[in-house]
């Protein structure tokens, strides 16, 4: 039996609705408050889909590396102002 695996993906609307709650202007598509909410709803999706595919560590290698992603993100934006860092934790949900 083969079972086939589809890659886990953010909808364009996904996608937009959490680039939307923190970006600075209209056209803010890069900052690392998005960037760091982007990745959130990537780290959100795919533990969704570890919670039914335990065995699945190629995901989990991915999983790892985005949540090292966000960490430097987030830690690169407590450098440059812990200000919009705090507020970018608090509007994602995340511990600190």
């Amino acid at each position: 039996m083969r079972v086939t695996i589809y890659p886990i993906m953010l909808t364009k609307r996904k996608k937009a609705k959490s680039i939307s709650t923190v970006q600075m202007h209209k056209t803010d598509t890069g900052s690392p408050e998005v960037q760091a909410s982007i990745l959130t709803k990537k780290i959100d999706e795919l533990a969704k889909h570890l919670k039914s595919h335990q065995k699945d560590n190629h995901s989990r290698r991915g999983l790892l590396q985005m949540v090292a992603d966000r960490q430097s993100t987030l830690r690169f934006l407590a450098k440059k102002d812990p200000k919009r860092h705090k507020s970018v934790i608090k509007k994602l949900g995340l511990k600190k």
